[in-house]
């Protein structure tokens, strides 16, 4: 049975995790990927047995693959989650008719999608057309085909007509802010309430954010370090935020490499404490596509980064 709007959003206020996708070679890895699934789903320490959410998406993961592996990648991730748990599909709306076509056939799956992170990172887009055009579609697709979305903001310039949408439409449930933490209380005051949720959208290193009014962290790291980052969101609904900056701290080595740079290594360094951590419940793969290993010295300093958080596993 799919969740209503309230138990989504309530659902949401998590973490959000955002599992690499292992690859042999040039191929998805289905085994690896349905043994991270596994460990994802079997080792929940989120407090009052909330379930958890998994999304499918990422600025180094879906944007490589083509809609016909989404497609099966999102109804095998739902299938090995049997009907437990939140499942989120990234769409990159380039183009935003293929995108249109995408979460229809998404929306055919014997379990669909519970909600679809719109993710329009490529191209020059006027923030006007971002507010009238998502209007339209979230129309078209959220009443036709009971989708409901999610926005992922990495533009500054795009802030305010996010706002807008998510005021006026219901069918766009929030927004995953990916620029940065000065944008969260602007956001959160614009938006009116019960119109839309703001969710920290860069990693485990959210305390600031939660304390400016986001609610649940998206997290790369969850699908082989699950337990800092549900502890995080943990002591973040407790209020407890010298706890969670605490724990945001221990992973903060690991995160600096994923995020330095524009983010080159966000989806390797990942792959790269998989293997370094030598553990048998997760797969790790060869890489993705444009993610290769990382280089030796970038290895090492994932060795040292990683070193006290096998607990955590």
């Amino acid at each position: 049975m799919s969740l209503s709007t309230p138990q989504l959003l309530e659902a949401l206020n998590s973490v959000v995790s955002v599992p690499i996708v292992p690859f042999k070679g040039d191929q998805i890895d289905c085994e690896g990927h349905a043994k991270n699934i596994r460990y994802l789903m079997r080792n929940n320490y989120l407090e009052g047995g909330r379930p958890r959410v998994i999304a499918i998406a990422g600025t180094s993961l879906v944007h490589h693959i083509s809609h016909q592996d989404q497609v099966s990648l999102i109804d095998f991730t739902g299938q090995e989650m049997g009907g437990a748990g939140v499942l989120i599909a990234g769409i990159v709306p380039n183009p935003i008719g293929d995108a249109g076509r995408l979460i229809e056939s998404m929306a055919r799956l014997a379990r669909p999608p519970d909600a679809y992170l719109i993710m329009p990172l490529s191209g020059v887009i006027n923030p006007e057309g971002i507010y009238q055009y998502y209007l339209e579609f979230g129309k078209r697709y959220g009443a036709g085909r009971g989708a409901r979305f999610f926005y992922y903001l990495r533009q500054k310039a795009e802030r305010e007509a996010v706002v807008r949408l998510l005021n006026d439409s219901p069918h766009f449930l929030g927004v995953k802010v990916g620029t940065a933490e000065d944008d969260v209380a602007p956001i959160v005051e614009g938006v009116n309430p019960g119109c839309g949720m703001v969710i920290w959208g860069i990693g485990d290193r959210s305390t600031r954010a939660a304390r400016a009014g986001t609610k649940g962290h998206t997290s790369g790291v969850n699908v082989v370090y699950v337990r800092a980052s549900d502890e995080i969101n943990n002591a973040q609904r407790r209020g407890d935020y010298q706890l969670s900056l605490r724990l945001e701290n221990e992973l903060a080595a690991l995160e600096e490499i994923r995020f330095r740079e524009g983010r080159i290594y966000n989806y390797s360094a990942v792959v790269e404490a998989m293997h370094l951590g030598g553990f048998a419940d997760v797969e790790g793969g060869t890489g993705g596509p444009f993610n290769p290993r990382v280089p030796p010295p970038i290895a090492s300093q994932i060795q040292a980064a990683i070193s006290g958080l096998n607990a955590y596993h």
